[in-house]
């Protein structure tokens, strides 16, 4: 349903180095960069995520409950990401961990503060 999901950031250069280190490891590529905007995914038929500076030119801001979540193919990958996302200097908003009955996740927030979680459905 989701084509793909855009988040503002006050600094492209450092948003962009945060993403392509942090999605590269996990088989996503940048598909699309501008002046104003760089889109990753795994091709343009799949679901995609972007930043970019707001087209209203006003400062970007951390939308409270707004999140993205990112389907990864097993629980080392949600691992991964989330260590990953960690070392890069995002923040820990959730340690991987089991949720419920068949929700593996956990949650980070980037460098402009955007919240994020990896995940993985499954007992």
């Amino acid at each position: 349903m989701v084509g793909y999901t855009t988040f503002g950031t006050n600094d492209l250069p450092r948003a962009k180095a945060f993403f392509d280190a942090l999605f590269g490891e996990f088989g996503f590529k940048q598909i699309m960069e501008s002046d104003r905007l760089v889109l990753w995914g795994r091709g343009m038929g799949d679901g995609m995520f972007a930043v970019c500076k707001p087209f209203d030119e006003q400062a970007a801001t951390v939308g409270n409950g707004v999140m993205v979540a990112i389907r990864m193919d097993d629980r080392a990958a949600v691992d991964r990401l989330h260590a990953k996302a960690l070392e890069l200097g995002a923040s820990d908003e959730g340690a991987p961990g089991q949720r419920n009955e068949t929700f593996y996740g956990a949650y980070f927030r980037d460098l402009d503060g955007n919240k994020f979680c990896g995940f993985v459905m499954g007992a």
